[in-house]
């Protein structure tokens, strides 16, 4: 719900003067997302109750209307609940609570998918597999984390008169770009687009090539499969950054505030040169993603059983990224609180001691 109505913002003018009207309209924007996230919840509970609970599964003597009316208001209290929860966490602790819900859910189910592939490789007899797959799977975190963290930052410099108001005495600063600043919304579009294909084409059709077709696109493991899913995932990368970021409101802000990109004229060039380096800096950020996203179904190729949707997808994205994004607010704090931080030895990149000091 959160994703459309930010869409909405783009397309829409009413939810645009909205997310301009500061804290009333952040207020409108919440209660609007609340609404279409119970209506979302009733189609999905309503399908989810119809696809996957069985008619046998319902006590004797009981409505089948009854069981699902019941049962799509069960879950949407449940889900409601969870919303809320998540918003209290976010109110009174530190960090998006509705993403920590998630990471814990993620995390519930690692431990379990570990002990069950530990208990295959071990009955197989074949405990080299699993030490490599663990070595490999660590080295995909490390990987995330660097794409996660990785920022172009682009130098730039303030008329002199900026420079005193502001009190930056000569220090320069920088625009950060992010090189994957859409993250992980590419894997849910492509996600929700990889479905069509597989009703579309029937694997039981009599006609030759919509059953091989139907075979490729209900099969995550096949290559069709993968190919078309990264290929989709790189225009939805693109897509989604060039939404979200906006070279020429960038452009307009610098100009404003008196800043500039060295040997850059302010203005249109300026929103151009942003809109390069993005170009830039997006495709080995598209890349990687849609290569994270195939990897699940690489591992299972490769005899990978219960932890292979550990090996990328997005539930590695989310539970790196909401661990960073966590880490790097109570560092925070704990600095603008007087204390060390959470790390001696090191500092969590990103971090800018300096801005949470003024």
């Amino acid at each position: 719900a959160s994703i459309v109505v930010q869409l909405l913002g783009i397309a829409i003018p009413y939810f645009q003067k909205l997310q301009r009207d500061g804290e009333s309209g952040r207020n409108k924007i919440n209660q609007i997302t609340r609404f279409l996230t119970i209506a979302i919840c009733f189609v999905q509970a309503f399908v989810f109750n119809q696809g996957v609970i069985k008619d046998n599964l319902i006590a004797p003597g009981f409505s089948e209307v009854n069981y699902h009316i019941f049962s799509t208001l069960l879950l949407i209290s449940g889900s409601m609940f969870c919303v809320w929860l998540g918003e209290k966490i976010t109110e009174k602790g530190i960090g998006n609570g509705i993403s920590l819900l998630i990471m814990v859910g993620i995390i519930s189910r690692f431990i379990p998918s570990l002990y069950g592939e530990f208990n295959q490789q071990w009955s197989d007899n074949n405990l080299l597999a699993l030490v490599v797959e663990i070595v490999v799977w660590v080295g995909i975190v490390m990987l995330i984390i660097m794409i996660v963290q990785a920022v172009r930052q682009v130098p730039l410099s303030y008329a002199k008169q900026m420079m005193n108001s502001k009190g930056t005495d000569g220090q320069r600063s920088y625009l950060p770009l992010k090189v994957n600043a859409a993250g992980v919304m590419p894997i849910i579009f492509a996600q929700a687009l990889m479905v069509v294909p597989g009703y579309l084409f029937n694997p039981e059709s009599n006609i030759q090539i919509i059953k091989t077709l139907g075979a490729a696109f209900n099969n995550p493991v096949s290559w069709t499969y993968s190919i078309t899913m990264a290929t989709l995932i790189l225009v939805f990368t693109y897509f989604y950054t060039a939404i979200m970021i906006h070279p020429n409101q960038i452009a307009d802000d610098l100009k404003r505030n008196g800043g500039f990109i060295p040997g850059v004229k302010p203005g249109q060039e300026t929103a151009d040169y942003i809109d390069l380096i993005l170009s830039k800096i997006t495709l080995p950020g598209a890349l990687f993603i849609a290569m994270i996203a195939i990897m699940p179904s690489l591992a299972s190729a490769a005899n990978v059983k219960d932890f292979a949707p550990f090996f990328g997808g997005t539930s590695l994205l989310i539970l790196v990224g909401v661990v960073l994004d966590t880490v790097q607010q109570i560092d925070s704090f704990l600095i603008m609180k007087k204390y060390d931080g959470l790390m001696k030895s090191g500092r969590v990149r990103g971090r800018n001691t300096m801005a949470i000091a003024e």
